[in-house]
């Protein structure tokens, strides 16, 4: 079972380097993925509202030998529940569905900026966390003028901005903004589109050198940045593979011809989050 190190942030919040995502795991099938993942050794377990898959989460977290403590179980608030109330009462049901006392991080899913609730909805969040419904709060996919926004009305920064990261997206600036602000940054789809990068005859050549796959090879790049890669497999050995990412180290020249692939908008669609919104 691999070893794996811990990123922390100045407000308090410490993470293993990667996670598991689970997008897609559902039902039987997948609690025994999440099951099988926490067997390899994965604590960090990204889930959503949106992936109507907190109840199979829970329940392999309920039926695993690894101690809940030892466990960080992440779901996000979906656009449709912003209103105060409402992301209240989003929360619970997430605990509910979860059958979990608490939730370790619970994120806003996206800012969806035209509805513009996505204060209220932070505000809500901080009632959760002070009600101990989750024991910490973060973000996906803000710019950072929202960010900016939630802590100039609020005092609160989030503790995670959860983005769209890949070779092809590697989001710099942004990345300099978490880290600035002592946010942590998550890496969502982080082989972007796995075929396309996993056929780039720069990664190739690269993960070649090092005797190690290119899903690897990209997964080790993440953890060179600093971003937490939260990458999905249902195969126990890939999810092992997956994580096999600590005795092998990327040059500084390696991970420049890495960065030399990003692309002026390498966004697997047309998710920007200055418009885009998701409910």
């Amino acid at each position: 079972m691999a070893d794996v190190p811990a990123l922390s942030s100045p407000h308090g919040l410490t993470l293993p380097a990667v996670g598991f995502g689970t997008y897609k795991l559902n039902g039987a099938a997948g609690a025994e993925s999440v099951g099988a993942a926490l067997r390899a050794g994965y604590r960090l377990l990204d889930s959503a509202a949106n992936y109507d898959n907190e109840g199979a989460v829970g329940r392999a977290v309920r039926l695993s030998t690894v101690p809940r403590e030892e466990i960080v179980v992440t779901s996000k608030l979906p656009g449709r529940r912003h209103r105060y109330d409402d992301a209240i009462a989003a929360v619970e049901e997430s605990l509910y569905r979860s059958g979990l006392e608490y939730l370790d991080l619970y994120l806003i899913h996206w800012p969806n900026p035209r509805t513009d609730r996505y204060v209220e909805a932070w505000r809500a969040l901080i009632e959760a966390r002070d009600r101990g419904l989750v024991r910490a709060i973060g973000v996906c996919n803000f710019l950072p003028g929202h960010l900016d926004r939630l802590t100039a009305e609020t005092g609160v920064t989030p503790a995670v901005n959860q983005i769209e990261l890949h070779p092809y997206f590697p989001q710099s600036e942004q990345r300099a903004y978490n880290a600035d602000h002592g946010v942590l940054t998550q890496s969502w789809s982080p082989l972007g589109r796995a075929r396309d990068l996993i056929e780039e005859p720069v990664l190739t050549g690269l993960a070649r050198e090092h005797g190690v796959s290119v899903v690897r090879f990209i997964l080790r790049w993440h953890v060179q940045l600093g971003t937490i890669p939260l990458p999905k497999a249902t195969a126990p050995e890939r999810q092992a593979e997956n994580l096999d990412l600590f005795d092998f180290e990327l040059s500084d020249e390696e991970m420049a011809r890495v960065a030399s692939l990003a692309r002026e908008d390498g966004r697997l669609a047309d998710q920007d989050p200055a418009h885009y919104e998701e409910f």
